[in-house]
């Protein structure tokens, strides 16, 4: 049997993750919506723009179309994760740690990649408040999602 010291610990771990992960989809989701709707509108016969980007987004800086896309990744695949933790918080086994624990860190990594994109986008200032929250969220699931990671490969009895 697995040891149940860390249950405790995961399973607060695991609920403030999915809370932060769906938090991180709505806002990000908002901005994705408002870059479609706002976006460069191009008619007949018309050209492109010298600088035409497709991740264009009328909020932000330079850097908010790839934090924006790779945030949503991260919080799709971080959700899918917690969701793979509150099943494997049920049994608590041996044979569902590896599974689990190798999809938390998968969604760790990508959380990292959003997150160091947050961070340019910072480092470039221009931005709105929604924005900022969408990074600072980033930011902190990075670090409660290794959290979350070191207690699933924490020591067991």
């Amino acid at each position: 049997m697995a040891n149940t010291s860390m249950k405790p610990v995961a399973s607060l771990l695991l609920l403030l993750n999915f809370c932060m992960y769906v938090v991180l989809l709505g806002i990000g989701g908002w901005a994705m919506n408002r870059a479609i709707d706002h976006g460069f509108i191009i008619g007949p016969g018309l050209e492109l723009p010298a600088h035409f980007s497709p991740i264009y987004f009328p909020m932000g800086n330079a850097a908010t179309g790839f934090f924006v896309m790779f945030a949503l990744i991260a919080g799709v695949v971080g959700s899918a994760s917690c969701i793979s933790g509150f099943l494997h918080l049920r049994t608590w086994s041996r044979e569902s740690s590896p599974a689990t624990a190798a999809v938390a860190t998968i969604a760790w990594t990508l959380t990292l990649l959003a997150m160091g994109f947050a961070c340019k986008e910072i480092s470039l200032q221009y931005r709105n408040a929604r924005l900022v929250a969408m990074e600072a969220f980033s930011i902190i699931l990075s670090v409660t999602q290794l959290l979350y990671v070191a207690t699933l490969y924490g020591p067991s009895a």
